[in-house]
């Protein structure tokens, strides 16, 4: 054998070795994710990723955000409102708790966001100063009602608008979180209430190796 039949041999045999190593870690992958799991976890994945709608909102620090440039990492998306008196402090509470409980890869791959279902009253200011007693890290979104609606239409979380004219109203909403994948589409939900310890058994794998 000469020696470029040597070398090209060589070199087809790691080119062979490098793809079967992928193949063989994203095969692993999958096997670890078990959906039975992550259902019982209270995360649903949907069959396909669904493309986020052009929709631009103002975010905590009063930069415009088009909702469909979220990208770069996993976002969990929560619509409520900083008057909220249950589910939205609980809710955040509980996302504190659970990127405290998850590895530092992973926190530093996920990120969490309020999109306020009232934005008369959630100006970029207030999402600022309330969210921060949460976690610095959460972010915060707003801007007019048509395109919010727009927006938790889209990810499957509708709520019903508050009635404005009543002296401290209150807005129904869900409790349920859209999850958006690196990519900028939205990968599934997470089901409120949120279960801590299942959510936290299950997310590394699911959200490992992305973004």
């Amino acid at each position: 054998m000469t020696r470029i039949h040597t070398t090209v041999f060589i070199l087809v045999a790691l080119i062979a070795v490098v793809i079967g190593l992928t193949v063989s870690k994203a095969l692993n992958r999958q096997d670890q994710v078990n959906p039975a799991q992550l259902l019982d976890a209270g995360i649903v994945l949907l069959p396909q990723g669904r493309p986020m709608p052009d929709v631009r909102l103002i975010d905590q620090n009063g930069a415009v955000q088009p909702v469909d440039q979220l990208q770069g990492a996993w976002t969990v998306l929560f619509f409520g409102y900083t008057f909220c008196p249950d589910i939205c402090p609980t809710t955040l509470a509980e996302l504190r708790q659970l990127k405290g409980m998850l590895p530092e890869e992973i926190r530093r791959n996920l990120r969490v966001v309020l999109v306020s279902v009232d934005p008369a009253r959630d100006t970029p200011q207030q999402l600022k100063e309330y969210l921060g007693f949460f976690d610095a890290e959460f972010r915060g979104l707003t801007g007019e009602l048509a395109d919010i609606q727009k927006l938790s239409n889209s990810v499957g979380i509708p709520f019903i608008p508050g009635d404005e004219s009543k002296p401290n109203y209150t807005v129904d909403h869900s409790g349920n979180l859209a999850l958006i994948g690196p990519d900028g589409r939205q990968r599934g939900f997470i089901r409120g209430p949120l279960n801590n310890a299942k959510l936290a058994a299950q997310l590394p794998t699911l959200l490992a190796g992305e973004g």
